[in-house]
């Protein structure tokens, strides 16, 4: 057997390196599904930074997408965002599931968040969603989803009770979250294209399972109107309340708007 050489004197340094207040200086928490394959890479393109960082807890979440599974998250998210950097402050925290959103709640579950961030402002893709909308000041929408009928009907209930004028809903039927990550970019802007209605003077997308968001420019050039997605509203909604108004184009228009108040 090889001997070993000697090990050096370890010296500990006496003097203390100075700390900053923080890593980065603003922190935004993100509440991702087990299955999910989009949020997360999402809201490292297009919210992290050198001055803002992303932290992500996974909750449990199982397949088929139907309201009583979605609802079946709830008791999970105190539980999630308590792992995110334990006892520490954020920014902003972010529920990223557009369809347990409308489910459960808004209220519902910034109640759960807070519970375990007191505090914290709470953004959900629904809610993000509708700021969007309300940024460009349209009523009169078209909303394309990836669910089955009776999973779009909540979603059709929520942007209703928000006082949108639903033009026309269309959904693709699947079941399946994994299945809706696998759905093209070049697929949505044929999409958008095929389901936006006339009158409609703006066209939501929900899900944050879709990469709807890189799909944007490729829609909003396709029906000439504006295009909300979850991702790409939940992204600009937590930016902006870290303070951040830098105008990005490159994510479509929402990206060229102040938050609404």
């Amino acid at each position: 057997m090889r001997s070993m050489k000697a090990l050096p004197d370890i010296r500990l340094e006496t003097a203390r390196p100075t700390l900053d207040a923080r890593p980065l200086e603003k922190r935004v928490g993100l509440i991702a599904l087990a299955t999910d394959h989009t949020s997360e890479v999402d809201f490292r393109r297009m919210v992290a930074s050198e001055r803002i960082g992303v932290y992500v807890a996974r909750i449990p979440y199982a397949n088929p997408t139907t309201p009583e599974n979605l609802r079946k998250m709830q008791p999970s998210l105190s539980a999630g965002a308590a792992l995110i950097l334990p006892d520490e402050t954020l920014d902003a925290v972010c529920y990223s599931c557009t369809s347990a959103s409308v489910v459960i709640g808004d209220a519902e579950i910034e109640q759960a968040i807070q519970a375990a961030k007191p505090g914290v402002p709470v953004v959900t893709p629904p809610m993000a969603g509708m700021r969007g909308l309300n940024a460009f000041g349209v009523k009169r929408i078209s909303i394309l989803t990836p669910y089955t009928v009776d999973t779009s009907r909540p979603m059709a209930a929520y942007f209703a009770a928000h006082g949108f004028d639903i033009q026309s809903f269309s959904c693709l039927g699947f079941e399946d979250d994994r299945e809706m990550a696998r759905i093209t970019p070049a697929s949505l802007v044929e999409l958008a294209r095929k389901v936006t209605h006339p009158q409609a003077d703006a066209l939501f997308v929900s899900c944050t399972a879709l990469r709807a968001a890189l799909a944007v420019p490729g829609m909003e050039e396709a029906i000439g109107r504006p295009v909300v997605t979850s991702n790409q509203a939940s992204a600009w909604n937590c930016l902006r309340l870290c303070g951040d108004d830098t105008p990005r184009p490159e994510f479509g228009r929402l990206w060229t708007k102040p938050l609404a108040q």
